[in-house]
């Protein structure tokens, strides 16, 4: 079995759509860590598992340096994105952690 890790930080803004009140309701950002876990049996023509390269343009394009809520169609919470990136990524991507700060992380794991 073959795993890889690939770390991107991403600076994005978002806002939340919550059903009680809260400040995450306000349009404000974060600088994300987000560790995105990919494994496989076998590796590509290239030898690999999925290129560094191709992880880090097809989640960091997207996010970095904007309003996650209007590149994205879903409510921009850290767990949601963190599901987002692993369906992305499939069929290798199996754990994603999204870190919106220090004290504030959130995990997707794909279950078999």
């Amino acid at each position: 079995m073959y795993e890889v890790k690939k770390r991107l930080e991403i600076s994005a803004a978002h806002y939340l759509t919550l059903d009680y009140e809260s400040k995450c309701a306000n349009l404000h950002g974060h600088n994300w860590i987000i560790d995105i876990y990919l494994r496989s049996e076998t590796l590509d023509k290239n030898g690999m598992v999925m290129d560094f390269t191709h992880i880090k343009r097809k989640i960091e394009d997207k996010f970095d340096h904007k309003v996650i809520n209007d590149v994205a169609d879903f409510n921009p919470t850290a767990e949601n994105i963190a599901k987002y990136i692993c369906d992305e990524l499939q069929p290798c991507c199996y754990r994603v952690d999204v870190q919106e700060s220090a004290d504030n992380i959130a995990s997707y794991y794909k279950t078999e």
